[in-house]
């Protein structure tokens, strides 16, 4: 049996006329650059999630950095965000010449842990990004308390977390993106709610913010031709917003069945004592979109799995602070000794909607084996 880590094709296939309908409909349209399609997603996704506006960019990296720049998360002025996570929460800071400062994780959840947060905190310091990593969001409610107590904005890498739900001390669950001053998705292929192609969407319920963002996609242009800003072309693809609307429609049933593959995984995998499966902290409603585990002889499990046709990623193999991009901003091997650990662990197994239960049972079946 072979098992890709992922696969557009099933889904396509399952509704291959819905998919056909919609791509065609821009094609006869000839409107490619923010079409209806993509105004009437932007409204789907302000539905969905509770956020006041909503702004369709061309990718999620794109979100980050045109968020950070209104935001001023730039020119010196310092961010608090993790090692441990893709390059784009870090890069779009040192984009405009901002620094990133890093802290470390919390080894059960892989997000920013928040005991560390105030102890990097200055006079330099503007902002926090937290990354709602795989299946779960950041504590949002001790961020936000203390971006309140210190005057700081908040940028919610919420690329992962699309259907993620914080309930915590507000007493009703908010989607991840729609807490802080700005939130960012990303429409990756392989995302939870993910294109034919790239795209991203920041939301925000802060009218200026979103008039901002509004602008910054289109060149900074407040009308055509007439610019009140140097901004960005990033503009979320009409063809994309006419297939992430098609697949939109069925989201609720897709993060079921992700959960239901998860919890196939969970109990499969709990009698392995050489695996460390996910938890849950506090109080919010997750969603799979990866499905890691901590692995001992990880790498050697990862050959194990390619042997036998199964596919893995491993999300990520070098913590930022090592990367070379960020040698200057001078941390050392030790710094942040959690993130190193869980990065030489870490591997994700296949997780998507239309993956079958025997392909799960037969992925099991391949770790157990590795560990006899």
């Amino acid at each position: 049996m072979k098992v890709s880590f992922y696969t557009s094709q099933r889904e396509y296939l399952a509704k291959k006329d819905e998919f056909d309908r919609a791509v065609q409909s821009v094609i006869e349209k000839g409107n490619f650059i923010l079409g209806e399609q993509v105004a009437q997603f932007e409204r789907e996704i302000e539905q969905y999630t509770g956020a006041r506006y909503a702004i369709g960019v061309a990718s999620g990296t794109d979100a980050l950095t045109i968020a950070s720049d209104i935001l001023g998360f730039k020119d010196g002025k310092e961010v608090i965000t993790s090692p441990f996570t893709f390059l784009a929460s870090a890069s779009c800071i040192t984009k405009h010449k901002g620094r990133p400062v890093f802290v470390d994780i919390d080894e059960e959840t892989f997000a920013l842990d928040v005991n560390k947060i105030e102890e990097k905190i200055n006079p330099q310091t503007v902002g926090i990004l937290p990354i709602h990593l795989f299946d779960q969001m950041a504590d949002m409610d001790r961020i936000m308390d203390i971006a309140q107590n210190h005057q700081l904005r908040v940028l919610e890498d919420a690329a992962e977390a699309f259907g993620m739900r914080w309930k915590g001390k507000s007493g009703q669950y908010r989607h991840a993106g729609t807490i802080a001053d700005f939130g960012v998705f990303s429409f990756f292929p392989t995302k939870t709610l993910g294109g034919y192609g790239d795209g991203g969407m920041i939301v925000t319920n802060d009218e200026e913010l979103g008039r901002k963002a509004k602008f910054y996609r289109v060149h900074g242009a407040s009308k055509k031709y007439h610019y009140d800003y140097i901004g960005y072309n990033s503009r979320l693809d009409t063809l994309q917003a006419a297939i992430l609307s098609v697949k939109l429609k069925y989201i609720d049933d897709a993060i079921s069945k992700r959960e239901k593959i998860a919890k196939q995984y969970i109990e499969s995998l709990s009698d392995c004592e050489a695996i460390t499966l996910p938890k849950i902290k506090g109080d919010q409603k997750q969603v799979y979109y990866v499905f890691n585990i901590l692995a001992k002889n990880r790498d050697q499990l990862a050959e194990h799995l390619a042997k036998h046709e199964i596919g893995y990623s491993i999300y990520y193999p070098r913590p930022l602070h090592l990367q070379p991009c960020f040698s200057y901003l001078g941390y050392a091997k030790g710094d942040f000794p959690v993130a190193e650990r869980v990065s030489e662990n870490i591997i994700a197994l296949p997780i998507y909607p239309e993956i079958t239960k025997d392909e799960v049972e037969f992925i099991c079946k391949t770790i157990k084996s590795f560990y006899k």
